[in-house]
């Protein structure tokens, strides 16, 4: 006969003050989440991610912004549940507490964005989530109008950043981590403009650029980006040499072995690290994040396992994957963004840095969501990926009068390094990446 033993500890290890919440207090969003109510939760504005406990019910729910991991470990007294940003942060718990040889990365659960995740613990059997979706966009609510679809897109994320700004106090500097890209290029025109709009000086705030050996084209593209519109005095170019460039660093501090999200982790990483030698007073970074997710624009030839037509026809697909209930969803990462997004908050976060994407919010992904792609590409590989420029372009100049300059689209690692340089950095397989996840974590 099996007992069923309610938990005897509950260890969260999340910083509260790491959420970046607009509408509310922490505790309150906190109460949300116990509630289970997905239209509850729905409510909470921001970047965060929350847990709840009452008795032996936990409930756990996040944005796609911030990660949140959880691990049930099995002690003489009952069970523990231990959430956590990190797998090394749970790791290190384990080993202070003598049960570290409960630990494997596998074992531990990433929850999925824009879910509730309900855990009712005891201890035999181990218990079964239950997942509810707490964000649902409409789509296809949007006119056909690209001006229109524009002007919604940004006043969003310029929304956004307007809260954002609220949090933070006047005399702290604002970095955005800038390509000259359209994503990064919407952001800090989004930003710059806010701050004209609020009445508070532009001149705290910087556009930082990497370069790599002094080779890496965007920082080519980010003068001309800004020389175009007679900003460039908010430039900074971070050059930094190749050894600073470590990818089984960057699979250490992001706990995951995916080369794309490998590769701009380890950029990621070493453009932070010399922003923190620089000034190592600066807390508050911005960046474009999630722009890519929003108008599905990646490169569908690259992957066998996708069609234009998979990706107009899923809800979210490039932000969670193909869902929780899918055979190929991970339990250990989750999927798509929702995944993915440690490329950018782990490596800011863990030199110091409190790091924020607008783009990956639910209010602004519920915009583009509502974009009619089918009618707009009419199935056509081409017109999707042209849609992105054309829309944030309309929306910038609507929003901020800036007539902002559109580049062809280039991934933040292979614009940071020279061809060469690139490829003397990186594996080209895959497996390399997992040998060295493998022997960090294993």
């Amino acid at each position: 006969m099996q007992h069923h033993v309610p938990v005897e500890r509950f260890v969260s290890l999340l910083d509260p003050a790491a959420n970046t919440i607009f509408n509310m207090s922490v505790q309150e969003a906190v109460e949300r989440v116990g509630t289970g109510d997905a239209d509850q939760v729905r409510q909470i504005d921001g970047q965060f991610a929350l847990v709840y406990r009452n008795g032996h019910i936990i409930r756990m729910a996040r944005s796609i912004g911030r990660p949140m991991r959880y691990f049930l470990a099995k002690q003489v007294d009952g069970p523990c549940l231990i959430v956590a940003e990190r797998m090394d942060e749970i790791a290190a718990w384990l080993e202070k507490e003598g049960l570290h040889g409960q630990f494997h990365p596998s074992y531990t659960r990433m929850v999925p964005a824009h879910h509730i995740i309900e855990i009712a613990l005891v201890g035999c059997p181990d218990p079964n989530p239950t997942y509810t979706r707490f964000f649902t966009p409409q789509r296809n609510r949007l006119s056909s109008d690209l001006d229109q679809i524009g002007l919604a897109y940004i006043s969003a994320l310029q929304k956004a950043i307007f809260f954002w700004l609220d949090q933070i106090p006047t005399s702290e500097p604002l970095g955005v981590l800038f390509s000259g890209g359209i994503d990064s290029g919407a952001v800090f025109l989004a930003t710059y403009d806010a701050l004209l709009r609020r009445g508070e000086s532009p001149g705290r705030l910087k556009a930082f650029t990497l370069s790599v050996d002094e080779h890496g084209q965007d920082a080519r593209q980010a003068h001309e980006f800004l020389s175009q519109l007679d900003l460039s005095l908010f430039l900074e170019v971070v050059n930094v040499p190749p050894s600073a460039i470590d990818y089984r660093e960057a699979v250490r501090v992001i706990e995951d072995y995916k080369p794309l999200d490998v590769q701009a982790a380890a950029m990621g990483l070493a453009l932070c690290r010399e922003i923190r030698r620089r000034y190592p007073e600066w807390i508050y970074l911005i960046d474009g994040d999630g722009g890519d997710e929003n108008l599905k624009d990646y490169p569908i030839e690259e992957n066998r396992e996708l069609t234009i037509r998979s990706v107009l026809n899923n809800l979210m697909l490039y932000h969670e994957g193909w869902g929780v209930h899918a055979v190929k969803h991970s339990l250990t990462y989750t999927g798509g963004q929702s995944r993915g997004h440690v490329r950018s908050w782990a490596p800011a976060a863990s030199l110091g840095f409190r790091g924020f994407s607008p783009f990956a919010l639910p209010s602004v992904i519920e915009v583009s969501e509502g974009i009619p792609f089918i009618e707009l590409t009419e199935w056509q590989n081409e017109k999707l990926y042209a849609l992105k420029g054309e829309v944030v372009r309309r929306g910038i100049e609507q929003i901020t009068g800036f007539s902002m300059p559109v580049y062809e689209k280039r991934r933040f690692q292979r614009g940071a390094a020279g061809g060469s340089t690139f490829d003397a950095l990186f594996p080209e397989q895959e497996f390399e990446y997992r040998r060295a996840f493998a022997q960090i974590f294993g």
